[in-house]
C-alpha cells in the first residue's frame, strides 16, 4: 500500500516511512520565498532536485554509479576502481538544463536515465530487484548489473525539514548483493557472492545551500553476517536521521554520527562513530573521485572516497559485530542547489 508524501494541506508527511510512498507529488508542496510569497508552478520544478547513486564494493574492485538531476544542469558519472591494480577507471558528463536526463520521482518503481551522444545509464526497477546499466560506445564500457538480497524490502524512508522553507526525501537500502559483469575495455569485472551493493535515492526541495558527511559500505562482518550500513551528518537530520545499520536484511535505526577527519589531506584516515556508540569505525581511503562546479547558479565541492573500514558494529541485542578491512565509501560534499 502506498501513501501521499505532500498531505492534502500541501505539506511534506514529515518522519519515518514504513510504508511506499508511490511517486512523490512534490509538485502539490505549497512552496514559497523566505517572505511567503508562494512560488509558481516552474519555481517548484525547477527547485526539485534529485539523485540516485549506486555504490559496489567487493575484495577485487569498488565501483559508484550517479545519476544527478538539478534541472539547470544535470551530471552522469560512472568509475571503477580496480584494487589489485590500485587504477581508477571513470566517466563523467554534464548535461545543460538535464537535456538527456529522467528520474521518475517514485523512489521503488521509477525508471532513472541520464544520456548524452555516447554515453548512458540506466537504472530500471524490476520487481524485488533493481537493474543497472552502463554503455559507451567511445570508451567500449559495457555494464549490466543486478541488485537484489533481503534488504531491498527493509529500504529506509525518511522526510525532513530543510532549512525555513523546503524538504527532503531520502531511501535507501545497503547490504545488497549484486550479479553481472562490467566490461571496461579489453577487462572484465565479474560480479562474485562477495560483492555488495547500496542505493542511495534523494529527491526534494532541499536547502538552497547543503552541505553533509556521508558513509557506506556493504559487505561482511569477520563472522560472516552480510551487513550494510548508511551514516551522515548535515542533511536528513532535523528530528529524524538516516543512520541504519542492516544485519542479514533486518533494519536497524543508529543515533547520530559524528565523522572526523581533515579535510585538505586526502590521504587521512576518517573516525566515524555514533552517540549511542554502537558504530566505532576507522576508515582508510584508497583513493578520491573529486569535482568541483561552480555555474553560477550552482556549485558543488564533492568528495568521494573510496576505502576500507575497521572497527565495531554493534546490534540492537548488544551483538557485537567485528569488522576487518571492509570496503565501502565516504563523502565530503558542499552543494548549492
Amino acid at each position: 500500500m502506498t501513501k501521499t508524501l505532500i498531505d492534502a494541506q500541501s505539506q511534506p508527511v514529515f518522519g519515518f516511512h514504513t510504508t511506499p510512498v508511490g511517486r512523490v507529488n512534490y509538485q502539490d508542496y505549497d512552496l514559497r520565498t523566505m517572505m511567503d510569497r508562494k512560488r509558481s508552478r516552474l519555481a517548484r520544478t525547477m527547485a526539485f532536485n534529485q539523485f540516485q547513486f549506486i555504490g559496489l564494493t567487493g575484495p577485487d574492485w569498488i565501483g559508484g554509479i550517479a545519476i544527478v538531476d538539478l534541472k539547470w544542469l544535470s551530471v552522469g558519472f560512472f568509475y571503477l576502481y580496480d584494487i589489485p591494480r590500485n587504477e581508477r577507471l571513470e566517466h563523467s558528463f554534464q548535461r545543460p538544463l538535464a537535456a538527456g536526463t529522467t528520474i521518475e520521482p517514485d523512489p521503488d518503481n521509477g525508471k532513472a536515465q541520464c544520456r548524452s551522444r555516447a554515453t548512458s545509464i540506466q537504472i530500471t526497477p524490476e520487481g524485488d530487484t533493481r537493474r543497472i546499466q552502463l554503455r559507451d560506445s567511445k570508451r567500449g564500457i559495457d555494464a549490466d548489473l543486478c541488485l537484489h538480497g533481503t534488504g531491498m524490502a527493509n529500504p529506509l524512508r525518511l522526510c525532513s525539514p530543510a532549512g525555513y522553507q523546503r524538504w527532503s526525501f531520502t531511501q535507501k537500502w545497503a547490504g545488497l548483493s549484486v550479479e553481472g559483469q562490467w566490461r571496461w575495455g579489453d577487462r572484465r569485472y565479474e560480479c562474485s557472492d562477495q560483492q555488495g551493493a547500496s542505493i542511495d535515492w534523494s529527491c526534494g526541495h532541499m536547502r538552497r545551500e547543503t552541505a553533509w558527511n556521508w558513509a557506506s559500505l556493504s559487505g561482511f562482518t569477520d563472522s560472516g553476517e552480510r551487513v550494510g550500513l548508511n551514516l551522515a551528518t548535515g542533511i536528513n537530520e532535523s528530528g529524524v536521521s538516516e543512520n541504519a545499520l542492516w544485519v542479514e536484511g533486518q533494519q536497524e535505526l543508529l543515533a547520530q554520527a559524528q565523522f572526523t577527519f581533515d579535510r585538505y589531506d586526502r590521504d587521512s584516515a576518517w573516525q566515524i562513530r555514533t552517540r549511542d556508540a554502537r558504530v566505532e569505525l576507522y576508515f582508510e581511503p584508497l583513493g578520491c573521485r573529486a569535482e568541483r562546479i561552480n555555474a553560477g547558479v550552482i556549485a558543488s565541492n564533492f568528495r568521494q572516497f573510496y576505502g576500507y573500514f575497521t572497527g565495531t558494529l554493534q546490534t540492537q541485542s548488544g551483538e557485537l559485530l567485528k569488522l576487518s578491512r571492509t570496503p565501502g565509501f565516504v563523502e565530503d560534499h558542499y552543494a548549492r542547489w
